[in-house]
């Protein structure tokens, strides 16, 4: 699964544990009801938000963990989590990345020579 939007926060990284760290990021989706979706990166993925910042157009691909926890009065509780796993930039569309307008009908030659009832040998 991916995820697209902006970075809304780059949280700096929590040791957990002696043997267990992790870092969270805010991507602000770009849609008519933005989402602002918290994605953990944990253990050596952590460095990999070392090269972003706050404002960066990215696509995050995660995965989605589910767990059970069991209170001491032996009712379940159930816990989601959307884990990170790799984050690439996305390109801003510059005005000068999008395609040249299309010339007008004026522009182009008639064809002189043209004649519907001649077959040629195209596939299609």
């Amino acid at each position: 699964m991916e995820v697209s939007g902006k970075i809304k926060v780059i949280n700096a990284e929590q040791q957990v544990s002696a043997s267990f760290r992790k870092r969270e990021l805010v991507v602000t989706t770009e849609e008519q009801y933005p989402q602002h979706i918290l994605i953990e990166f944990t253990q050596d993925k952590c460095d990999l938000l070392n090269a972003y910042k706050v404002g960066e157009p990215v696509k995050v691909s995660i995965n989605l963990r589910g767990r059970e926890w069991v209170n001491p009065q032996g009712e379940s509780k159930y816990f989601n989590s959307v884990q990170g796993w790799r984050i690439e930039r996305l390109q801003a569309e510059a005005p000068s990345q999008q395609m040249p307008p299309m010339p007008s009908a004026e522009a182009f030659e008639p064809a002189t020579n043209f004649n519907e009832e001649e077959h040629d040998d195209l596939p299609f």
